[in-house]
This record gives structure tokens, sequence and C-alpha cells, in this order.
């Protein structure tokens, strides 16, 4: 009998399968550490650190969504920040892992899909996504920026680091409607100061800028064709 589409739940899933399967590509990605990809370096977005060394995020409880390898996760937790760092690689977040042990640093890993994860309410005061926005498909942006406002304190921060139009790395510039047309992301979808407002319009945008690139090696991170906004509830 064919499966009949009677709630939300089953039309999101139903989109989700024209999608790409996220986590065995993520896995697949994150499998080779000698690849030449710019975020596979140990260092923290110039954008977070920024945030920090002028004092607009304070010691406290973070939520890194889309964690990678543990690099911006590494760096809160050595600022002293309480870390709980999720991905939905698990390649990703063993090499996550050995770099905390190599750093001596305590922070709470955790696989999963962020839409499947369980949260408190009210609770984080910091939440950091560098480079999992663009690559969450339209139908979940809702269900994305809801859980943002939910897990985060009232007066706490969310910042964001994603790609933007036409980018290097990516940047796609298709309209929603063509993400499902085309059956893909293209890589992932870019991003502006405006949609980012609009997007996030229930929260106090306090900067929105391209990122700045930094020569590597260095002991922070940044690229051309980014751009990072950070917001309050």
């Amino acid at each position: 009998m064919t499966k009949l589409i009677t709630t939300m739940d089953d039309v999101m899933t139903m989109l989700d399968d024209m999608l790409r399967e996220p986590t065995t590509f993520w896995n697949d990605f994150y499998t080779n550490r000698e690849k030449e990809v710019p975020f596979f370096v140990n260092a923290p977005d110039e954008n977070l650190v920024q945030y920090v060394e002028q004092g607009i995020l304070h010691k406290g409880k973070v939520l890194e969504l889309g964690c990678g390898a543990g690099r911006n996760a590494l760096y809160l937790a050595k600022q002293g920040f309480d870390v709980r760092a999720v991905d939905l690689s698990s390649v990703a977040l063993q090499w996550a892992k050995e770099r905390a042990i190599e750093a001596q640093a305590h922070i709470q890993f955790e696989q999963a899909n962020l839409f499947e994860l369980p949260l408190k309410e009210n609770h984080y005061d910091v939440i950091y996504d560098a480079g999992c926005l663009h690559h969450i498909a339209p139908h979940r942006r809702v269900q994305y920026v809801e859980i943002v406002q939910k897990a985060l304190k009232k007066g706490g921060y969310f910042a964001v680091n994603c790609f933007a139009e036409h980018g290097a790395y990516g940047g796609s510039t298709m309209s929603d409607w063509e993400v499902y047309q085309q059956r893909s992301l293209q890589g992932g979808l870019s991003y502006t100061q405006e949609k980012l407002q609009v997007i996030f319009n229930d929260f106090q945008a306090i900067e929105i800028r391209p990122m700045k690139a930094i020569q590597q090696p260095s002991t922070i991170f940044g690229l051309d064709g980014f751009i990072v906004g950070i917001f309050r509830k």
C-alpha cells in the first residue's frame, strides 16, 4: 500500500528524500584528512575570534551546529566556554575528538541531525554555525531558525558563517524553487546581508559583513566568498 502523506513531518521527509543523503556524503568528505580543503586547518574563524576579543561573547554555554573537525569548538573551549559541538559526520567528530585530546580541551561532541537534536529551551548563551546554514534545504530553514530561537537564552547571541554569492568554494544563486526542480543545492546556497536580515528578522542584527581573507598558515581562519553575521535574541 502506498504511504499517504498525512502530516507535515511526512512532507518534510519527502522533500528531504528529493535531495542528497547528507550523512554518507560528509563521512566520505572527511575521510581523507590530507585533502586541500581550506577549513581542514586547525584555526578558528576570524569573526568568532573578533566577537570574543571585543567582548561581545562572554564565557557561557555554547552550542555549535555543524562543528566538523572541531576547530571553532576547540577555540571556544580554550577561552573558557562550556561547549556542546554537534555534527552529522562520525568521521569528522573522530578527528575533532583527537584534536581535543591533544589540546587537553573538554568538549561535549555529539553525532546528530540537528532537526532531531534534543534541546533545552533558553539554555545557551551562544549558538555558532560555521558552514551549516548554506547546506540547509529551503523547506528546513524555518525549522532551523525555530531551533536557534528555542535553544538560545534571551539576550544570547547567534553567529553564522555562510557562502556569499558566487564564492570560490560555493554560493549558488539558485532560487528555492529551483532547488527542488533540480533536486540539488549545487554545493551550497548563497546568502546576502539582506537575506540574512530577512531570515533572522526576529533577532537584533549586530553585524553582517564579508568574511576577512586570512593568508594561511595563521592562528585564525578566513576566506573570500563568505559572509558572516552575529545576532542577538
